[in-house]
């Protein structure tokens, strides 16, 4: 069986080694005997989402956040057909801000988004940064941890009965004030949680890739990996910062 996996933007969205989690994926699904097919697409490339497994997409400044926003916008029914058709997306900061309505950045330039999930963003005065420790929040995976890294300036709000990816016990999230970090809808995922995120929560990995399995059978099963030193990892970063206070 393969997977095919399509890397959005990673010319443009690429901060804080957000690539790493194309990685993560593609190694977790060939430790089982998967066949891997990663590819690049980017402004004015011709692609059939539908055709992908997993979109990931990462994070960039506000200037490649426009850029990207404009062909984003034209793909708009693509996306619309490739989560009809199940594939799993995953965003990261800037490009998880234009899964919503708009971005407004603090200047007031209004970003339109695609709308695929009900929120918006708003630009802030102050960075809200550090380490971050959350509950997740979906369906399989409730009560389990997830760890991560944000640096983001913009303050998501979520829609009225938008479910958040997880709710914090330490960090800001999508704006510092509600706990939400995230969202989570369906197949569709974002996060203000830069870098190796999965390589940090090897669970979310691969529930990730068990979702994009049910594509292709309807009873998708991931052998089991040793995680014992990526489990570790993550509770070390628990035990260090959960009770780091945030002013």
């Amino acid at each position: 069986m393969k997977l095919k996996i399509a890397h959005l933007y990673p010319d443009l969205l690429e901060v804080y080694s957000d690539r790493g989690n194309v990685t993560v994926l593609k190694r977790r699904a060939e430790w089982r005997g998967f066949d891997v097919e990663v590819k690049a697409i980017s402004i004015g490339d011709t692609a059939d989402l539908s055709e992908y497994d997993i979109l990931f997409s990462g994070g960039g400044e506000d200037r490649e956040q426009s850029i990207v926003a404009d062909d984003l916008l034209r793909r708009r029914s693509a996306f619309e057909k490739a989560i009809a058709e199940g594939t799993v997306i995953l965003t990261i900061c800037g490009s998880y801000q234009l899964l919503g309505r708009y971005f407004e950045t603090i200047g007031g330039k209004r970003i339109e988004g695609l709308g695929l999930v009900d929120f918006f963003t708003v630009g802030g005065t102050k960075r809200l940064v550090g380490n971050t420790i959350g509950n997740l929040q979906i369906e399989g995976l409730a009560g389990n941890t997830i760890v991560g890294y944000e640096n983001h300036s913009g303050r998501t709000y979520l829609g009225e009965g938008v479910k958040p990816l997880a709710v914090m016990t330490n960090g800001f999230g999508n704006n510092g004030e509600d706990r939400f970090e995230g969202v989570a809808q369906g197949t569709v995922f974002g996060t203000y949680m830069h870098g190796p995120l999965l390589s940090k929560n090897p669970h979310f990995a691969d529930f990730l890739l068990r979702l994009a399995l049910y594509r292709h059978t309807e009873d998708p099963v991931l052998i089991p990996l040793d995680d014992t030193w990526e489990m570790r990892a993550h509770q070390q970063i628990i035990e260090k910062y959960s009770q780091t206070v945030r002013v």
